[in-house]
Order: structure tokens, then sequence, then C-alpha cells
């Protein structure tokens, strides 16, 4: 039997989870796109159901193409399973459902998706969970915000839109000594540029809509972990609340995936020279790139990343209306949310992602109103400059 584990990142992405179909030889395994499975026989059925035989069992429970996915992934993070979900979101919020419960606290990044902020105090809190927002780059702040009832650590490194890096292998220090899960979102660097479970992470989180596809036309999360938190934490989630993903979504992930590392390299390469360019633009205050020397965390970077990602922010001298300037002036770029497609984007965190954010608040953690977020595509880099010049010259 092939041994997957010694398999290059490349190989991996092509060839698992992506065999030839058995009953037909289909070279691409087929899409199943079914709501219910049939069974020869009640005796069958009964030991599908009570887990004595594997066997698929309903539409909401899982499919094949869900199946292969998540066989995918988890090879890539080097975990032992994976789930995923209809969107980053739902795997965010059944991994904590998982984890916590009514009277227990949760220590999380102060600069996160502003779905997780809402996902905590929105949602969380009414529950009884309680949540403290620290600069988890600062094990001295998570060390402040420890109570005896915290459970969990969730982080994302590279935060977005700020950049800030977290050290996992600290922070895991902290967890395990303290016996707390750590929750780690890598959807900005993904499983080909940073390996958080080998960094000391308990549970990886992606939305899969970003890099994983990479192609921005579908709507997906994964959960990656131990066998036994996925298959017991997780499946309540799946089952009972229907956060359950279509077998075409799960196809377009998995087709994404096989290029995955090709489109990283062509990313980062170009995300390098875009930041160099605004660095030395006139009209940019500061730029934050994890890949530049200026950027306060670049040597720990350098340690925890295979590559630098493809997201850059960057503050616009003039404030406000500058940015919003910057950003209407563009031809080529689309000014959209989201990140991680084959296009560049760009967007203007206080007008769109981290609107809901009270001022203070973002302002605090580094969200100012004259800062915009790229995220560089893998067009031709001369093409992706000239745009960005032509925006720049209107202002």
């Amino acid at each position: 039997m092939t041994n997957i584990e010694k398999w290059g990142e490349n190989t991996k992405a092509v060839h698992v989870g992506s065999k030839p179909c058995p009953a037909t030889g289909a070279l691409v395994s087929p899409i199943y796109q079914t709501s219910t499975y049939a069974y020869e026989s009640t005796e069958e059925a009964g030991k599908i159901f009570t887990g004595e035989k594997f066997g698929y069992l309903y539409g909401r429970d899982h499919s094949p193409t869900e199946i292969q996915l998540e066989e995918k992934i988890a090879a890539l993070e080097g975990g032992e399973a994976c789930k995923v979900f209809g969107s980053g979101m739902a795997a965010i919020a059944n991994a904590h459902m998982a984890l916590l419960k009514a009277g227990d606290h949760v220590i999380c990044g102060d600069v996160v998706y502003g779905g997780t902020y809402g996902l905590f105090d929105k949602m969380l809190r009414p529950f009884g969970v309680d949540v403290t927002y620290v600069d988890t780059s600062k094990i001295e702040e998570l060390e402040k915000a420890l109570k005896p009832n915290t459970k969990v650590v969730h982080i994302e490194t590279p935060a977005n839109p700020t950049l800030r890096i977290t050290d996992i292998k600290e922070v895991s220090k902290f967890c395990k000594a303290h016996n707390l899960s750590l929750v780690v979102d890598n959807t900005f660097m993904t499983p080909y540029l940073q390996k958080p479970l080998e960094l000391g992470a308990d549970i990886v989180v992606h939305s899969a809509t970003k890099y994983l596809n990479g192609h921005g036309d579908c709507i997906a999360g994964v959960v990656v972990g131990s066998k036994e938190f996925i298959e017991k934490g997780l499946h309540e989630g799946v089952t009972k609340i229907g956060a359950l993903v279509s077998p075409f979504t799960c196809f377009l992930v998995k087709r994404g995936i096989q290029t995955l590392p090709l489109r990283m390299e062509q990313h980062i390469n170009n995300a390098m020279k875009v930041a160099e360019y605004l660095e030395a633009h006139p009209k940019v205050e500061k730029v934050l790139y994890p890949g530049l020397k200026s950027f306060p965390q670049h040597e720990l970077a350098k340690k925890q990343m295979k590559g630098f990602g493809a997201l850059i922010s960057f503050e616009v001298k003039g404030g406000l209306d500058k940015a919003r300037q910057l950003c209407d002036n563009l031809e080529m770029i689309e000014l959209a949310v989201s990140l991680g497609d084959v296009g560049t984007l760009i967007e203007h965190p206080a007008s769109m992602t981290h609107k809901s954010l009270p001022v203070e608040e973002r302002r605090a953690s580094g969200i100012t109103d004259g800062l915009v977020r790229l995220s560089i595509g893998i067009e031709n880099i001369e093409d992706i400059i000239t745009d960005l010049d032509q925006a720049f010259d209107k202002m």
C-alpha cells in the first residue's frame, strides 16, 4: 500500500482523495448528488446505522464526494481526520460548540475575522460563554486573560486584516500547561505554507471558500484535528444543526486543491513584488506584509511559515477619503470582500469586513480608516502594478 505520508505536498494535493471511480473507471471521481442511499437488506442497513459497518446514511450526514475531500485536506494538514461544513463560519461555530458549554471562557485574538467576533459576541455570549479578546502575539496578555473556567484559545495567524502573527508553538505550550484547547484559523496561510498541528495546535479551521477552492465559486469550511474530536465532537453539528456542504461544492474545493501548491507559489511571488512597490510609493504611509524586513514580526514569519502569503494591508496617506478613492479608481482589480481568488481583490475593512466593530475597538486593534487590504492574485505582476499605478495617479 502506498505510504501517502511520504508523498510531497504537490503529490498529496493531486492524488489523495482523487482516485478513479471503482464502478466505471472514470479518471475523475463522480459527484454523488443524492439525498439518500439504498441498502441490500434491513440487516445491512441496521449495521450501518449502528456503526458496525461503514456505509452512507443520509445526505445530511456525509457523501462519498465529501469524504474524498476530507481525506485530501487531512493529509495536507497532517491531521488524523477532517470534517467539511457549509461555510467557514459553520466550521468555526461547530468547532467551538463542541469545545465549549455554558459557563466556559474562551480567549480570542483581538484582531480576527468580523464573523468570528460576531459568533462569540452575538451567538455564544447569550448562551453563557464568556470571551476575552487579547493580543495573542503576547504570552503575557494570554496569562492575564486566563480564568479558572478558560477552556479554549482561538487565534488567527496572520490576523485579518493587520497580518499580525502569533507564535503558534509558544501559545501551544501555554495551552498545554493550562489544559486548554488551541484552535488556529489557517485560512490565510493554507496547509501549503503553514502547519499549525505540527506546531502544537489541537484544531485547525479554514474558510475553504478562500485559497483551498481558490476560484471564488463556492462557500465551504473545514475543521481538522484528532479522529476522536472529528467523529464524536462534530457529528451533531452536521446532522442535527444541518451545517452540511453539498457534494458539488466538495467537488469544486477538491478540484481547486489539486492546483493549490502551484497557485500559492504564484500568489506569494506576486505579493512580494506588490509589497515592495507599495512600500516605496509616496502616497502610502505604511505597508503590512510579513515578507518585508520592515514588518515587526518578519523573523517569526520566516521561522513559522514556508512562505509569506498573498495578503497585504497598507495605510493610504490621507485617511478615509483617499483610501476609498484608491479602491474606487481601480480598473482590473475588483473591489470585493473575500480573498484567495485567482484574481486580485481589494477591500476597505473600515467600510466593509470590519464595519460592524465599534470604532474605538477597530482603531485600537490597528484597523484605521485609511487601511486597505489587498488579496494578490495570480495575474501577470506588471498588470497588477499598472492598475495600482493608475489608481494612485487619479487620487
